[in-house]
């Protein structure tokens, strides 16, 4: 069944994340000591930063393109769905409770880990769930976190920086890094899975 999509709510949340990814780079440049061109690529080098960009993007288009393309796709929306929902799992489990931001960071970076990824899940649930999915179709998911890890492993080892103490090699080891990798891997996996048996489950329900 295909469920008619609307605009307002991918405007709604094209605006904000747009916002909060300009506002966080701002905020980088203006508060950070390094020169502009290594910390726009240590902004980039964030997956919370790549996903919330790949969110804007996707709502972007459902906004302003609202036929058919690669970002209606279910399977597309599903996969983001499931990224931008480790992003805030895991710095909600993980990582909120290391820094304290104020002002205008504590309310980026509460649009980027908490309100984005919610907001993109209530979306995949009113709007994509009910498209059928296949199985495998979560295997090439797994090519975006697979390349953002090799990327991070490949850079901090000639640079030493690491956007996430989970896998900073320089300080854990490259044997717990690839274990955390993993453990992580694992989580985009079982929530591509759920997601899928979502979407089939509402789809069986309705023959």
């Amino acid at each position: 069944m295909e469920t008619k999509r609307p605009r307002l709510y991918p405007a709604i949340l094209s605006l904000l994340g747009w916002f909060a990814v300009i506002a966080q780079y701002y905020l980088m440049i203006k508060n950070g000591s390094l020169p502009a061109g290594e910390l726009t690529i240590r902004f980039f080098s964030y997956f919370t930063i790549l996903t919330n960009l790949l969110v804007a993007i996707c709502n972007t288009a459902l906004w302003l393109y609202p036929g058919d393309h690669f970002f209606s796709r279910t399977g597309t929306q599903t996969a983001i769905t499931v990224y931008i929902l480790v992003v805030g799992l895991i710095y909600n489990a993980v990582l909120r409770w290391l820094w304290q931001p104020q002002g205008l960071q504590w309310l980026v970076d509460e649009l980027l880990h908490s309100v984005i990824p919610v907001l993109f899940l209530l979306y995949w649930a009113l709007f994509a769930a009910r498209r059928r999915m296949a199985w495998n179709q979560c295997w090439a998911w797994l090519w975006y976190p697979a390349i953002y890890f090799a990327f991070i492993l490949g850079r901090g080892a000639f640079t030493g920086f690491y956007p996430y103490p989970f896998i900073e090699v320089n300080k854990i080891g490259i044997t717990q890094a690839l274990i955390n990798a993993l453990g992580i891997a694992g989580v985009f996996l079982l929530l591509s899975l759920l997601f899928i048996w979502i979407s089939r489950y509402l789809t069986a329900a309705q023959k």
